[in-house]
């Protein structure tokens, strides 16, 4: 395992310090899309503070009863949520107006707050409740509490949001306490491992690869103050980054300069677009810009949030197809007018053809259907005594003579029947 050793020249560690205030928490949205980038701040006296980067500038100041460390902006910019250990909330701010629009009622000691890359979840740790809230942002809901370890105190989110990663301190096991990270599966909201680093841990953060995660290490296990690095492939710690004492507080890596998620463009074809019923469609989703989700609107009365559905239609007309593709920016609808049409079938006509028509027994014949208006079954007889409801039968024939041969096919719309006379001819050598 590697081995860091921090550079001692600076030594305050335990808050930040921002324009006079003394910071409780700081998150910094790096890019808003149609906006310049803001920094936010949770400062002791419980304020909600905006800062302006650009300017430097504090630009809304939101009075209120913010009493957690934990702060974090969902993708697009729109909502921060902030942690209130208190009361155990968290609140939901509206980045366009600066309001609170929503609290959620999570654990007990919600310390720190992640939101997924797609922005549909947020995760919460609860020191005091040992547990993971899991919100659902369009809802503003709880939807799932995942046990963790104890005192969980850090939430970070991998970049693909399939895992998640919270450190907890001192949990007690066989041999007396150890740090722990659980990490959790977001698909099933279950731990799925607790690595064991010997770690007293606070926060935590993820690269922007998800090769990697920092976890802090409070020094309480006497493998020192500083940072475990975590190999996400094989949940072993690689390195330890040392420093000289309490490290209270984690920023977030910054990789390359990441565009914000754009609103979807809408499109999708179909095939075929035209028929008798029922009439199996296939449509085929073409929008751009990732969308996430899909609600597509068939025209007769049915619907489908499948990527690319296959839908039956039975009814008659023509019918309107819409569909509403979203992502984490917006959502955008396209219509297509009239753009399938259904028709009553029609009595299928009956037609085939026979290859060889004469030869020596046994003689193998190819038959094939030429039956024109859709039919669906087939009814051959083969004038030897012998019937198959094959569509293209291959039949051998052991009798000698000239043979009528008949198909009958059918659909809803009824039936029709073919026949030939003396159509095979069959010799012996």
């Amino acid at each position: 395992m590697k081995e860091i050793i921090y550079n001692k020249t600076h030594r305050k560690h335990t808050l930040i310090k921002t324009f006079g205030m003394t910071a409780l928490a700081l998150l910094m949205l790096v890019s808003i899309a149609g906006a310049a980038p803001f920094a936010y701040v949770v400062d002791w006296d419980k304020n909600f503070v905006v800062i302006d980067t650009a300017t430097n500038t504090i630009t809304a100041t939101v009075h209120g009863n913010f009493e957690g460390s934990g702060v974090a902006v969902n993708p697009a910019g729109t909502k921060v949520y902030v942690t209130n250990s208190k009361s155990n909330t968290i609140s939901v701010i509206d980045t366009a107006t600066n309001k609170v629009t929503a609290t959620v009622k999570v654990g007990n000691g919600p310390c720190e707050v992640a939101v997924s890359p797609n922005g549909k979840k947020v995760y919460v740790a609860n020191s005091y409740k040992n547990t993971v809230s899991v919100i659902d942002t369009a809802t503003d809901k709880v939807t799932a509490t995942v046990k963790v370890g104890n005192n969980p105190c850090g939430v970070a989110v991998s970049p693909n949001g399939k895992k998640v990663y919270v450190p907890c301190s001192t949990t007690p096991n066989e041999f007396g306490e150890i740090g722990l990270v659980s990490v959790i599966d977001t698909a099933t909201n279950k731990v799925t491992v607790n690595i064991e680093d010997g770690v007293s841990t606070g926060g935590a953060a993820v690269t922007p690869d998800g090769k990697k995660v920092y976890v802090i290490n409070f020094g309480h296990t006497g493998v020192g103050y500083g940072l475990s690095v975590i190999d996400t492939a094989t949940n072993k710690r690689t390195a330890f980054v040392y420093y000289e004492g309490p490290i209270d507080a984690f920023g977030q890596f910054i990789g390359p300069s990441v565009t914000p998620p754009t609103k979807p463009v809408a499109a999708f074809s179909a095939s075929p677009t035209s028929g008798s019923k029922p009439l199996v469609v296939t449509f085929t989703d073409k929008s751009t810009n990732n969308p996430t989700s899909w609600k597509w609107n068939f025209g007769d009365g049915t619907t489908s949030t499948t990527h690319n559905p296959v839908h039956t239609y039975i009814k008659t007309g023509s019918h309107t197809v819409t569909l509403t593709a979203t992502n984490s920016a917006g959502s955008n609808k396209v219509t297509k007018s009239s753009y399938i049409k259904v028709t009553d079938p029609v009595k299928p006509v009956a037609a085939f053809s026979a290859s060889p028509t004469s030869g020596t027994k046994p003689l193998k014949v190819q038959f094939t259907d030429k039956s024109t208006g859709s039919p669906t079954s087939w009814k051959w007889d083969f004038g030897d005594g012998t019937t198959s409801t094959t569509h293209n039968p291959l039949h051998t024939y052991i009798k000698k003579g000239k043979l009528t041969v008949k198909l009958t096919v059918k659909n809803v719309a009824g039936s029709n029947t073919k026949t030939i006379s003396n159509y095979i001819t069959v010799k012996i050598k």
